[in-house]
């Protein structure tokens, strides 16, 4: 049973084109790019069952809200929420970012350090940091979200939003890692998938199964920041994918559809000029990598010991019910709590970590910031790695969702006191749909 929400910002408005504060006033409307964006979200969320729409009532969101619903349903009928409000920036609101640049340099660099920490005024005087306050209504949001939807059937939710209050919203269902805030991105008309599931040993699981898609929007990827951009694929299927059947470092070679999966990741990212490409030195992430340079055949594959896939030991080309009978106990550990887990003859989550993160901090450390590449791994590697990057732990893996043949971008930082940023995860469109819908097998 999953609760499956749908996050989407509201398309593109006026004070975005004029790339103005907008805050919490509601002067800022929808652009007639920004309509066509919302009409083109609609569209490709035509074929998916939502049950129950929420919307900020702010004019430029509430505007998206009602465009989707008219390309998706005339019938379903929003429910406008004030704990979607956007953040409240009281002076900043109107000002283009140069301008509180000037006028206020120092609290300006406390927002681009430490969101968290900055501390604006009221008209009244009161002082307030709008960032904590934020989270506090992101909170409320979700609880009351989960009063009102259970997570004992399968429901989808589309919430429709502003930037720093869907962030808030991820962040906090992720558990609110230090300087998340400033780890990931959301566009225009951008969506993001989040799932909610029933767990016996906490409140609920939680997985992010896509982040900032614009796929909709026919732009592919969004825009590369001023540092290097790195590309983070998973392999393609293969048939031990498909029989869920648990294959670490047993060389197992892609499947059919694993081989059509990276041929359509290199459609999708043919467009991109690639400067280098590193793959996992086994079979399937290579043959993935070799596929999706097709269209520049001059780029050689450099392969990487570290980023191969965790070594299951005892439990490698065993199905989960084979396993269940001999290491029960551990199995539901693996499962509730990976980082505890001692594969018998195998890693820990924790050595995959410590060696995966160690190779792709070596690879991004040799870029320039005009470079982009190609890096090509495994499930359990590409879930240490984002963990890493989102501020999470080893405990968090299960957090993140790696399809075969998904697509993550990642955008190195060019200022030292800013974090790398997960410019989207998990895309998926190439294959096919809004939603993941490949091989759910183990790692």
């Amino acid at each position: 049973m999953t609760l499956r929400l749908l996050l989407v910002r509201h398309g593109l408005s006026s004070f975005n084109r004029e790339r103005r504060i907008q805050g919490r006033n509601d002067l800022s409307t929808l652009t007639t790019e920004g309509q066509r964006q919302a009409s083109k979200i609609g569209k490709v969320l035509s074929n998916l069952p939502i049950n129950t729409i929420y919307s900020s009532p702010l004019k430029r969101a509430a505007s998206t809200t009602v465009n989707i619903l008219a390309e998706y349903s005339k019938e379903l009928k929003p429910i406008f929420d004030d704990g979607l409000l956007e953040i409240e920036l009281g002076p900043w609101s109107g000002m283009t970012a140069d301008e509180v640049k000037d006028k206020f340099p120092e609290i300006y660099k406390t927002w681009r350090t430490q969101p968290e920490e900055l501390v604006l005024s009221r008209e009244d005087g009161s002082e307030f940091k709008p960032i904590q306050e934020l989270f506090k209504q992101a909170e409320k949001f979700i609880e009351r979200l989960l009063k009102y939807h259970s997570l004992e059937k399968d429901e989808t939710v589309l919430i429709v939003a502003h930037n720093a209050i869907l962030r808030c919203i991820l962040l906090q269902l992720l558990g609110r890692p230090k300087l998340g805030f400033r780890r990931i991105q959301l566009d225009n008309a951008s969506l993001s998938v989040i799932n909610l599931k029933p767990s016996q040993s906490k409140p609920f699981e939680v997985q992010l199964e896509c982040l900032n898609s614009t796929t909709h929007l026919n732009s592919n990827l969004p825009k590369k920041s001023h540092g290097a951009r790195m590309i983070l694929v998973r392999h393609g299927e293969t048939n031990w994918n498909l029989q869920s059947r648990f294959q670490g470092q047993i060389d197992i070679p892609l499947n059919s559809k694993g081989m059509e999966q990276a041929a359509a990741a290199g459609s999708f990212l043919r467009i991109l000029n690639l400067d280098k490409a590193f793959s996992s030195s086994m079979t399937r992430p290579r043959q993935t990598a070799e596929a999706i340079l097709k269209s520049q055949p001059d780029l050689e594959v450099e392969l990487q010991q570290g980023l191969i896939e965790i070594a299951h030991g005892l439990w490698e080309g065993k199905l989960e019910s084979e396993i269940k009978e001999e290491w029960p106990e551990l199995l539901e550990t693996w499962q509730n709590h990976p980082e505890r887990a001692q594969m018998p003859e195998g890693e820990t989550i924790q050595q995959v970590w410590s060696r995966s993160v160690h190779c792709w901090e070596q690879i991004s450390s040799t870029l320039s910031p005009e470079e982009t590449v190609l890096v090509v791994a495994h499930d359990a590697v590409n879930k240490t790695i984002l963990c890493h990057l989102l501020g999470l732990t080893p405990a968090n893996i299960w957090m993140i969702k790696q399809g075969n043949g998904s697509i993550t971008v990642v955008d190195i930082a060019n200022e030292p006191s800013q974090p790398d940023v997960v410019t989207c995860l998990n895309l998926t469109s190439h294959l096919g749909g809004v939603i993941d819908c490949t091989a759910a097998g183990a790692l």
